[in-house]
């Protein structure tokens, strides 16, 4: 079925971009380009991917990432740059696997691909917080390059067995509407510690006694 092989395509698409964007476009432009990935005909509007253009921007931009995702609290504040890129550019990709078709279905295809982005993004960004915690930097690194292997297998499943692909995603954009809340009152306690540790250490903040310290 034409729409299944696009809906799974496109969710699981979305999900990964959500992860890494630059990464999923580089890795679906050079699967294309070097014929490890075969589209079908409902897919064929992929190919821009491919171009050498769009591989150039992809490849500089995930080279940035690559070394940027493995520094601790780095890596967080590249999460929230990418809080709002990171969806937009799935929503785009959405409407570009969907290919030239009714208005109406492109807009479902970049609400629905913006959204399972953002979940996934959401979930990326918490687990590095977490994990940023960790006084040493070798969690924080094995764990981003789980993340760049699991994009690939992501891109792969997604365009060899949507199908499947569209069960995994579903299940864990249920996993994460459930674990978000927990993620926000994270992300609280944690701008909370940053803005109180900044306040004690200007200068004239008075000491944890109530003091102020000496001139």
């Amino acid at each position: 079925m034409p729409e299944l092989t696009t809906l799974g395509a496109l969710t699981g698409l979305a999900f990964v971009s959500g992860m890494r964007l630059y990464s999923t476009v580089l890795a679906v432009g050079l699967g294309i380009r070097f014929g490890a990935i075969h589209l079908p005909a409902s897919l064929q509007s992929l190919e821009a991917l491919s171009t050498m253009p769009v591989l150039i921007i992809a490849g500089v931009l995930y080279l940035v990432e690559f070394v940027a995702d493995k520094v601790p609290w780095v890596d967080t504040l590249w999460d929230s740059v990418h809080t709002f890129i990171r969806p937009f550019g799935a929503a785009l990709l959405g409407i570009a696997t969907v290919g030239d078709v009714d208005p109406v279905v492109k807009t479902a295809a970049f609400l629905v691909s913006g959204s399972i982005a953002l979940s996934s993004h959401s979930a990326k960004a918490g687990t590095r917080l977490v994990v940023n915690h960790s006084p040493e930097p070798f969690s924080n690194i094995g764990l981003s390059l789980a993340e760049d292997g699991l994009v690939v297998a992501g891109v792969w499943l997604a365009l060899a067995h949507p199908a499947i692909a569209l069960v995994i995603v579903l299940t864990l954009v249920a996993i994460i509407a459930w674990c978000i809340p927990k993620l926000f009152r994270l992300f609280r306690r944690s701008a909370e510690t940053l803005r109180n540790f900044f306040a004690l250490h200007r200068p004239g903040a008075p000491h944890v006694d109530g003091r102020r310290p000496p001139a």
